[in-house]
């Protein structure tokens, strides 16, 4: 999603509005532009309109979206599907597929997929629709998401009944049990443990967030993990989430000095290293959730992808398993 970030130098003295005082600088906006298209306005991290006056030292962030389609359409996309029945279909997902249609990744996507796969008709934008609308509209069937590199288990909803039912659950993880594997880059001081902090944006990056103290922004994300083995520099992880922060495992792990192994954004970068040009080294493994509410627990596993393999490979060959 487009977005950029500003400061409102130190000397500026006037009482622009924020769109007006955007759509004046050199690489601005226009308003109609601004007004039509913007998603996103913060002011010193805090929500904020365009009708906003803006003042000195202001760090503004805005985030548009591009132009959206007409449609999202059904294409005909191979599924691994691990389960199905009338209520939901359950998608070992690759790495590399975005969970659904946002700004960026309008096609190609898993719910392009779905559609297909499910035999429905394209989805038409409609710009009466407010952004909640169109935005729901977008993801059908989709109760949770997986980042573009994290492959796995993700389940989905073939009807409204269990869509609500699944999302019930997913806004109280205690009521279900996601579980995760990921090779990481450092050692725990612990070999299992518990990470409790909050989630927010890091203001110096708006593409990366940052845990913060319990209380402070955002809002609190727990994760359990286990270490199971360590070789030389590098470990492999049990995790399991208690919350569902974007992001939440791999800031929750580089926060205690383990980032995983190949992420591009919270992770140093692999060249030089055995495993140049290695991709996200993290896997959605294990899924235990109630399918309809008259079921018992259903438990979905999703193989353990080649790519952890020949990591895996490597790190025995290359290291003793401590």
């Amino acid at each position: 999603m487009p977005f950029f970030n500003i400061e409102i130098p130190a000397d500026y003295s006037g009482s622009d509005r924020l769109d007006k005082y955007i759509s004046s600088l050199p690489n601005g906006m226009n308003r109609s532009k601004l007004k039509s298209g913007v998603s996103k306005v913060l002011i010193n991290d805090k929500k904020a309109k365009l009708a906003t006056k803006v003042v000195a030292n202001d760090k503004i962030y805005i985030e548009w979206e591009d132009n959206v389609p007409e449609n999202i359409t059904p294409e005909n996309i191979p599924l691994d599907i691990i389960f199905e029945d009338e209520n939901v279909t359950v998608i070992n997902k690759k790495q590399g597929m975005v969970t659904h249609p946002a700004s960026g990744n309008w096609s190609g996507t898993l719910v392009n997929a779905l559609l297909f796969h499910w035999n429905r008709e394209a989805i038409s934008h409609k710009e009466k629709n407010s952004n909640s609308e169109m935005l729901k509209a977008r993801r059908p069937g989709i109760v949770h998401r997986l980042d573009k590199d994290t492959s796995g288990v993700i389940i989905t909803a073939k009807n409204r009944d269990t869509e609500e039912w699944l999302g019930e659950q997913f806004r109280d993880h205690k009521k279900l049990s996601k579980i995760y594997i990921c090779i990481c880059t450092g050692h725990p001081k612990e070999k299992n443990g518990e990470i409790k902090t909050n989630i927010a944006r890091d203001p110096e990056n708006r593409k990366k967030f940052k845990a913060f103290p319990l209380g402070d922004k955002g809002k609190i994300a727990i994760t359990k993990y286990k270490c199971i083995a360590t070789y030389g520099p590098y470990s492999l992880f049990f995790v399991k989430i208690l919350t569902g922060r974007t992001h939440q495992i791999r800031v929750h792990l580089k926060h205690i000095g383990c980032p995983i192994l190949g992420d591009p954004i919270y992770a140093k970068s692999t060249k030089g290293t055995i495993f140049e040009g290695s991709s996200l080294m993290l896997h959605a493994y294990k899924l235990k959730i109630k399918t309809s509410k008259n079921e018992i627990f259903k438990t979905f596993t999703a193989p353990v992808p080649l790519r952890f393999k020949k990591v895996i490979k490597k790190l025995h060959e290359k290291f003793e398993k401590i």
